[in-house]
């Protein structure tokens, strides 16, 4: 039989896995993406909220900011370098919460490679790459990345997009990767409006797979509006896992800077394209 302390570390141990596992869920953006960019030439601002009404509570690491009522955003700069490839940048990220207030998490840079005119297609697919420098508060790793390939299928009026994303801290190697997925189905009501149901999860590592218990898994009902000065994306999710928040509630604002109002929108950009 196993001691009572040996007990007590393994206890201790499995918390902390989890606690880490959940912290993945907590972020500046809830958003699918489906290979739609800027066109050439175009400069776009993507202003992501979130608000977790309901969730993990407690801090990840000493020091951390807590899932918990925290108000998490970031605005996200974005330029069309080419028909295919759209650079960008996180800054700044930010949060507020319950425990340590509000402050600043840190940046990101971001790379997206697509098939061009995605929006337009019946198959589309594509590959983002990110590289985030993480305040102390919000990872304890100061240098994080995430590679996301892009899947889907503009079936008119539905959209069915998958993103099999995989974060790394750069321990580990392969087995240390986390597998998080996010998937995106949505009905297009009209040319500017659409419903969607998207789920984000968070798996554990690909070389420790968690069981479905200790997984993230969160599902969001969503409603976006294109057109007009503005696109507008907002939504509800509700955690089916333990160790996912219960209720969190995101709402994503973009624009065109400089498109002429005579030109079409560079981009679907309610529709997470990202």
């Amino acid at each position: 039989m196993k001691s009572p302390r040996r007990v007590r570390v393994a206890t201790i141990i499995a918390l902390l896995a989890a606690l880490s596992t959940t912290a993945r869920a907590q972020t500046d953006e809830i958003q699918v993406y489906d290979a739609g960019i800027a066109a050439r030439g175009v400069f776009n601002l993507t202003w992501h909220n979130n608000f977790i009404a309901n969730g993990i509570r407690g801090q990840a690491f000493p020091g951390a900011v807590a899932a918990d009522r925290s108000f998490n955003g970031v605005p996200e700069w974005a330029y069309g370098v080419a028909r295919w490839f759209e650079a960008g940048l996180y800054m700044p990220l930010y949060s507020r919460d319950q425990t340590v207030g509000w402050g600043f998490n840190g940046f990101k840079l971001r790379a997206l490679f697509v098939v061009p005119d995605a929006d337009d297609r019946t198959f589309v697919y594509g590959l983002n790459f990110e590289t985030s420098y993480n305040a102390k508060r919000w990872d304890t790793r100061r240098i994080t990345e995430e590679m996301r390939p892009i899947i889907g299928w503009h079936l008119k009026p539905v959209d069915i997009i998958i993103n099999p994303i995989l974060d790394t801290n750069f321990e580990g190697g392969v087995k240390g990767l986390e597998f998080v997925p996010a998937a995106r189905l949505a009905y297009n009501v009209s040319g500017a409006w659409a419903i969607a149901a998207e789920e984000y999860a968070g798996l554990g590592t690909l070389g420790n797979l968690q069981p479905t218990n200790n997984q993230v898994h969160q599902l969001f009902a969503v409603v976006d509006h294109t057109g007009g000065s503005f696109d507008l994306e907002a939504g509800a999710g509700f955690g089916i896992t333990s160790g996912t928040d219960k209720l969190t509630f995101k709402l994503i604002i973009s624009r065109d800077l400089n498109r002429k109002k005579s030109e079409p929108p560079a981009s679907d950009r309610s529709r997470p394209r990202q």
